[in-house]
């Protein structure tokens, strides 16, 4: 799940919005007629009683210093967001309102260390953060703890049962407005099911240059983990839109999508197997293509072979338009 980071403006704080901005900050929250000002230093969100999000219409903010405060709270309509202020902050009102509530929770806090707090209550935490604080650094560094919220998949070691070439079809390469690092890459695979941790170019090799923020993903048809649990066919991934950047520890953060290029290449398949149950991938043949092995060193598909152990991530559900759903659907 996505967690939102909003930051505190008001009274209006120049310092505070730029501060917002640089650090990733999903939107600003700011007096009546101070939205233009934003506009003017960078493209974000604001909230305010006439900005991108209204309080009241969007938006409900609820102090919370009672039982009938909590109560006032539950009955705000589940569409609106609802963000939380606890008079004597305290854990007790959020885990309640997580339980009863379930969703659209904001906890205002003051600091990164309430932030990751409020993040972790009952294992589920609330959907997002509000930070009340003009200390620039504090602000850079909740931008970061929740960052470190973001999706983590369980990966398993996949067995590599059979690497064949196929003939020619159209391969996308998906580049990103960011490097990666060593480890890292995206999940993809024939099916949603089963899907193989496909390595960035990050890999020194004689043959060509460097290009981390890239990677060359596989065939126009194959499914490609995006943000909130969905996936995406990467023939329909494009400029700006949000992918899932995974290391080879499950940890995930969002990346965005810089330019994507079909083009046609000769292609192979390569099966693997967990537990009885079989994955897929059709990538190109070419030894700059890499998996990703269990300590997350890359391995080219061209030295794969039968036996080799590469990071895999599977689930059981189903998928409609991209959206995990439970039904039994069997792709072959």
């Amino acid at each position: 799940m996505t967690r939102l980071f909003w930051v505190n403006a008001r009274p209006y704080n120049k310092e505070v919005v730029t501060t917002a901005l640089e650090s990733g900050a999903d939107a600003v929250i700011v007096p009546r007629g101070q939205s233009k000002k934003v506009r003017d230093l960078g493209l974000i969100k604001t909230v305010a009683p006439d900005g991108d999000l209204k309080f009241g219409e969007d938006v409900v903010e609820v102090t919370i210093s009672s039982e009938k405060d909590e109560a006032r709270a539950l009955k705000i309509p589940a569409e609106k967001l609802l963000l939380i202020k606890a008079s004597d902050w305290k854990i007790i009102p959020l885990e309640n309102l997580i339980a009863k509530r379930g969703k659209g929770l904001l906890a205002w806090v003051r600091s990164a260390e309430e932030a990751k707090v409020a993040l972790k209550i009952m294992e589920r935490g609330v959907d997002g953060i509000v930070l009340a604080s003009t200390d620039f650094s504090e602000i850079k560094r909740t931008a970061a703890v929740v960052r470190e919220q973001a999706e983590r998949l369980h990966l398993v070691q996949a067995i590599i049962k059979s690497v064949r070439p196929l003939g020619i079809g159209d391969r996308v390469c998906v580049d990103t407005i960011a490097n990666m690092e060593p480890g890292q890459g995206m999940l993809v695979g024939n099916s949603s099911s089963g899907m193989f941790l496909v390595h960035a170019e990050n890999v020194e090799t004689p043959y060509c240059a460097t290009r981390p923020f890239r990677v060359n993903a596989g065939a126009v048809h194959a499914y490609v983990r995006v943000p909130d649990g969905k996936t995406a066919y990467l023939a329909d991934v494009s400029i700006g839109d949000p992918v899932l950047i995974i290391d080879y520890k499950g940890r995930s953060e969002v990346g965005f999508v810089g330019r994507a290029k079909v083009e046609k290449r000769p292609m192979m398949l390569v099966e693997a197997a967990y537990k009885g149950k079989t994955l897929s991938l059709v990538l190109q043949n070419a030894e700059t293509i890499r998996l990703t092995k269990p300590g997350g060193e890359p391995v080219s598909i061209a030295r794969l072979k039968p036996g080799n152990s590469v990071l895999a991530y599977l689930e059981e559900a189903g998928r409609h338009f991209g959206v995990k759903i439970d039904e039994t659907i069997v792709e072959k």
